[in-house]
């Protein structure tokens, strides 16, 4: 009996199954037990015509695949080399030792890249030690950006049969992600240096511009409201290009979750923007479905982006779902057959009018509501919701001599001054994502800028989330002046940003 390893995934993890065969003497089959999927018992034909192209020949007994362990459901056509290989080799003396064997056979033998193989290794490399995997020559590339593994690329069928006859395929080195970078505490950061949406085409909106620099430094959520086209949604399309750098195990993370989404991994520094339309289910953002937990809009955008405009037409449902994973910056997802926990540590951008017609705050246009009108379309935000939003934005009206004055290449020189500026102090998450203990730490106020807050906390009768939200706000803003400490200036910053 023959052994070898693959992996498969279960509740967003990789668990590895023991691929074992055992050919006897009964009536010619071939059989795979163990919960395979249809994937899988469909690789039965695949795995047959690829050992018939390279003239192995079926010996007249029964063969049998079982997959271990058997109590854990499996799914995937990466199971195809190991199968076959196994039956290859089923009279060969050879050691499979601890190698982890993945690839999709074509009926020629030729081996195939999946999805699934990236993520999968990804995750195995966190509970295997010394991780060594034989993959499709197809799957390297992307694969060697995972650091600590040990990688042996095959071409086909034949070539993974040899490799295990005389081990003389050579492995391949990890490869470096190709951009910029800053090294702090001997780790790196990486970052584009190119900006394809510029800050520079939006004239005008100082206040705004400023809110959204303290946004992205901190990774604070933010919320823009003013009239239709007053450059909410292209402030906010332009925040993704200057967000701070990224490390490689969060380069890795949006490559894995590209991979879950059927999408070729990029892995480039450039963090991801999930926009939803208003009318998409919650399903669809949250994730879900009736059998398996799929990956939704909101998983899809940890270490980016979420941002939804028109924010009130979006489901009631869909709001107030949102407040857990804005303050747990996770999500858990439970069907029957399986529950997954995301990761949903994102920056949240919303943007809405001021009213239905949208023209309340214009000074040139007629506003069309009625006071229960725009009364209804405010309800639809809950105050639970609005109190996990960070800063908010009363945008003004455009004007004819509203002027360009910065450029996101100038914005971002200050982000990352202030990013090497937290990582000198230790600190490991952005201020937007700031535990209590973290802010205890890290938001040390001067005596001037306690009796402002204090001041302030009787004065809005301020909760005990609106005070940390604006502890780490204005932290961010003493990020970018460079002050050890909070002053006054911070905080009354700070407190211009809060919803009124």
């Amino acid at each position: 009996m023959k052994k070898l390893f693959c992996a498969t995934f279960t509740d967003g993890k990789a668990f590895t199954v023991e691929v074992e065969s055992s050919f006897v003497r009964a009536l010619p089959s071939f059989s795979v037990v163990g919960l395979a999927s249809n994937s899988i018992q469909e690789s039965k034909d695949r795995v047959k015509s690829a050992l018939n192209f390279i003239d192995f020949k079926f010996p007249p007994l029964k063969i049998t695949i079982n997959l271990s362990p058997s109590d854990l459901k499996k799914s995937g056509s990466h199971f195809d080399l190991a199968i076959a290989l196994s039956i290859a080799l089923q009279k060969e003396n050879v050691d499979f030792k601890d190698y982890y064997i993945f690839g999709e056979l074509g009926l020629d033998g030729k081996l195939k890249d999946t999805n699934t193989i990236f993520p999968l290794i990804l995750s195995l490399r966190k509970s295997v030690n010394n991780l060594k995997v034989v993959i499709p020559k197809d799957s390297a590339k992307k694969v060697s950006k995972i650091p600590d593994i040990k990688i042996y690329p095959v071409d086909n069928l034949q070539e993974a049969i040899d490799f295990f006859k005389e081990e003389n395929i050579k492995e391949i080195e990890s490869s470096e992600i190709d951009s910029d970078y800053l090294v702090k505490d001997n780790k790196k950061y990486y970052y584009l240096n190119s900006f394809e949406m510029d800050i520079l085409d939006v004239k005008g909106q100082e206040f705004a511009k400023r809110a959204a620099l303290i946004a992205a430094t901190g990774m604070h959520n933010i919320l823009f409201e003013g009239s239709p086209g007053c450059g909410k949604s292209m402030i906010s399309k332009r925040l993704r290009y200057i967000l701070p750098p990224l490390s490689l195990e969060e380069i890795l993370e949006i490559a894995k979750n590209e991979a879950m989404d059927s999408k070729e991994p990029q892995f480039i520094p450039l963090r991801p923007f999930r926009a939803p339309h208003h009318s998409s289910t919650k399903a669809s953002i949250f994730g879900g479905g009736t059998n398996s937990a799929k990956i939704g809009e909101v998983a899809l955008a940890n270490k980016g982006i979420l941002f939804f405009d028109e924010l009130p037409h979006f489901s009631k449902n869909v709001l107030e779902a949102l407040r857990e994973p804005l303050e747990d910056r996770k999500i858990l997802i439970s069907r029957v057959n399986n529950k997954i926990e995301y990761q949903t540590d994102f920056m949240f951008i919303g943007a809405m009018n001021p009213c239905p017609c949208g023209n309340l705050l214009s000074t040139t246009k007629e506003c069309r509501c009625s006071d229960v009108e725009i009364q209804r379309y405010k309800n639809r935000l809950s105050e639970p919701f609005l109190d996990r939003i960070d800063i908010y934005v009363q945008m003004s009206e455009i004007k004819k001599e509203d002027k360009s004055t910065i450029s996101s290449s100038e914005m971002y020189k200050n982000i990352l001054k202030a990013f090497i500026f937290q990582k000198e102090r230790k600190q490991n998450e952005f201020n937007g994502k700031l535990n209590e203990k973290e802010i205890e730490k890290y938001c040390i106020l001067s005596k001037d800028a306690e009796n402002i807050l204090e001041n302030a906390i009787e004065r809005f009768s301020l909760t005990f989330r609106s005070i940390n939200k604006i502890k780490k706000v204005s932290r961010t803003i003493a990020d970018l002046d460079g002050s050890e400490k909070i002053e006054k200036k911070h905080i009354l910053e700070a407190l211009s940003y809060r919803k009124r």
